[in-house]
């Protein structure tokens, strides 16, 4: 059965910060949306920032507060997966980046899932061929990565592997457009994708440029920033996405790769070890007032 041109139930899995601020995003464009975790404090956690948020968005005047109150109207929270997946049009899988995790997911969301509901991965670093056999229809599965903070980050990745159907494509594209994000196509399974492999090659040369000597890390960003126009440079970049995240990345793409030149960074690897993971530890290679 082809995926539907028309979503009105999105199910979200993973009350993290990149799973709660989808779930946030599709209710704000009007989809009945409900999020999926195993932890229940995680998802008391997840609807107490979500409220947060959007009352920042009405003070600032960014939202109308009738449309915040609609928006938590249409959200739910669940840590029952064999209640809420058979209502579901569309789902987005934003768990731990553990490809065990993620089959087994997939392998439930394939025997609960509506036949026609497009099961999606928010990976960045696990291709969805990786997780699409297990559940059983892998037409329906392709990569929907979406960049923190994703109510702000335009950019979403569509990845499809060998076997996803155009129609699912489509499907996924115009979800994409319809949450008010530019949407791009990636044809092909890369380790990294595009956005992870552009934004590695700068962080590497950054890396480099340190390590040489050549400039301090707050003079590499200014020049990134006032040369380049970028908005963050390169280690504020890493501070702000988490250097856990960066380390992991990075450890992914050298697994797939076996090149030398993707090896993870070590002076960002003794940072993560020292519990340096960037702005949400207080410190990184900057330090922040918590």
């Amino acid at each position: 059965m082809p995926p539907p041109t028309t979503i009105t139930h999105v199910l979200v899995i993973g009350a993290g910060a990149m799973g709660s601020q989808i779930a946030l995003t599709a209710a704000l464009a009007g989809y009945t949306t409900t999020v999926q975790d195993v932890s229940p404090s995680q998802l008391d956690d997840a609807a107490a920032q979500l409220r947060e948020r959007t009352d920042k968005m009405v003070k600032s005047g960014r939202l109308a507060a009738e449309h915040a109150e609609r928006a938590h109207d249409r959200l739910a929270f669940s840590t029952d997966l064999d209640a809420v997946a058979p209502a579901a049009d569309f789902v987005i899988e934003a768990a731990t980046e553990r490809l065990e995790t993620k089959k087994a997911i997939f392998a439930r969301l394939g025997r609960l899932a509506p036949p026609h509901a497009i099961l999606a991965t928010n990976s960045s670093t696990i291709g969805s061929s990786a997780v699409a056999a297990a559940s059983g229809r892998p037409g329906h599965v392709c990569n929907m990565h979406f960049f923190n903070p994703v109510l702000v980050m335009e950019c979403v990745e569509v990845v499809r592997h060998a076997g996803t159907s155009g129609e699912t494509v489509e499907t996924t594209l115009e979800l994409a457009r319809s949450l008010g994000k530019a949407p791009v196509l990636i044809n092909r399974e890369v380790p990294g994708f595009v956005a992870n492999r552009l934004m590695g090659a700068v962080q590497k040369e950054a890396l480099a440029l340190l390590a040489g000597g050549v400039a301090s890390m707050e003079d590499i960003d200014a020049t990134a920033k006032t040369a380049l126009r970028h908005p963050m440079g390169p280690f504020e970049l890493m501070d702000l996405v988490g250097l856990d995240v960066v380390d992991y990345i990075a450890q992914a793409t050298y697994a797939a790769t076996g090149d030398p030149a993707d090896a993870p960074d070590e002076s960002v690897a003794a940072l993560v070890t020292a519990g340096k993971l960037g702005r949400k530890s207080g410190s990184g290679w900057y330090s922040y007032s918590r």
